[in-house]
């Protein structure tokens, strides 16, 4: 194990390329207020931070990562362009199940990152490609998704509105996501809620439970999603391959779902502009469902770099377009703004593993 002052030297390391990048230093706090997390992430975020009760100030938790508070602190008051780095320790809970893995990951760890809010459509290419420059030396693996295609996808389906609010909701988390969709491609059987003078009982509210009962009502009346739509989401999600092949099969899919033309044509665009930056797109490898196993928030491109040899260790950077949080949050903080944003973050410790093994 290398030691924290070494990873800290790696981070600062880091630091200072991101700080050359054009980026200002920030520094957000470690104990954050857990309900703008919670709203964001839902119940979920409970099984992966560390949540802890302050007398004054509620319900806080420990830093679960430092995009959201990055986001809050530049929604507050910050002006476009606008680029940040950071460097600090985050927090989450790891292992979890009754069986203690072999390799047990860290419960808190160094993070360095590096976050654009700029309305600019070569963003996303000059995250990506600042990333890779850093990390050509550790000869990474690198992965790139676009979760925007994905989303289009998921609108575009031919369901009810609640319906299609329900899959998006849960396309981040696949098991659920296919269970919605097997349900969603079969017809649904009435129920029978015979009328009764009995009190409610139990935590929901009779309007709640009212509505519950008309929601289930409503699903025998919902036309099931026809089996080839199902088909063609499957074979979307199964996309990967080199950046280029992955590509051309994205355009053949689109010709039978054009929702998610606009997309392809936008990835297509990106690839262009990280070529042009002398990075051959076919050394990336593109996977459809990367974004599914990313943090929530991202909602367009995201990428991650793995340690070649390393199967077992999580990606040693990983990133992506987040523009949805940025409204989200606008909307909480009673501003109303919406800033593209783009970002990514290093883990100094890996790195300062895979230098010691050299």
């Amino acid at each position: 194990m290398v030691s924290k002052s070494d990873r800290q030297a790696v981070g600062q390391r880091l630091l200072a390329e991101f700080r050359a990048a054009g980026a200002v230093e920030v520094a957000p706090d470690i104990l954050l207020d857990a309900g703008t997390l919670l709203d964001l992430y839902g119940e979920d975020m409970r099984a992966r931070a560390y949540v802890t009760t302050d007398p004054v100030r509620g319900e806080m938790v420990l830093r679960p990562d430092f995009t959201v508070p990055v986001v809050r602190m530049h929604m507050a008051g910050g002006a476009e362009p606008a680029r940040y780095c950071y460097l600090g320790e985050i927090f989450r809970k790891q292992d979890q199940g009754d069986t203690r893995p072999a390799h047990p990951r860290e419960n808190e760890y160094l993070q360095a990152g590096f976050e654009v809010f700029a309305d600019d459509p070569d963003a996303d290419a000059a995250v990506f490609a600042l990333f890779h420059r850093l990390l050509t030396p550790h000869s990474p693996v690198a992965v790139m998704g676009d979760m925007d295609i994905l989303l289009d996808a998921v609108g575009a389906l031919p369901l009810s509105d609640a319906r299609r609010a329900a899959l998006l909701h849960h396309v981040w988390r696949p098991q659920r996501f296919s269970r919605l969709l097997q349900r969603f491609s079969t017809q649904v059987m009435p129920r029978d809620f015979p009328a009764s003078d009995a009190p409610w009982t139990g935590l929901r509210t009779g309007p709640q439970m009212e509505a519950r009962i008309a929601l289930l009502n409503a699903e025998a009346q919902e036309t099931p999603l026809p089996v080839e739509w199902t088909k063609r989401l499957d074979r979307l999600f199964a996309v990967a391959a080199p950046a280029p092949e992955a590509l051309r099969e994205l355009r053949d899919i689109a010709a039978e779902m054009p929702a998610i033309d606009a997309a392809v044509t936008r990835l297509a665009d990106r690839l262009d502009r990280i070529a042009a930056r002398g990075i051959d797109p076919a050394q990336i490898r593109f996977d459809a469902s990367h974004g599914r196993a990313t943090m929530e928030y991202y909602d367009g491109m995201t990428f991650s770099f793995a340690a070649p040899g390393q199967p077992d260790w999580p990606p040693i950077a990983s990133g992506g377009r987040y523009d949805a949080l940025t409204a989200q949050l606008g909307a909480s903080l009673g501003t109303g703004r919406a800033i593209p944003a783009v970002g990514g973050i290093i883990r100094p410790g890996l790195i300062a593993e895979l230098e010691a093994m050299c």
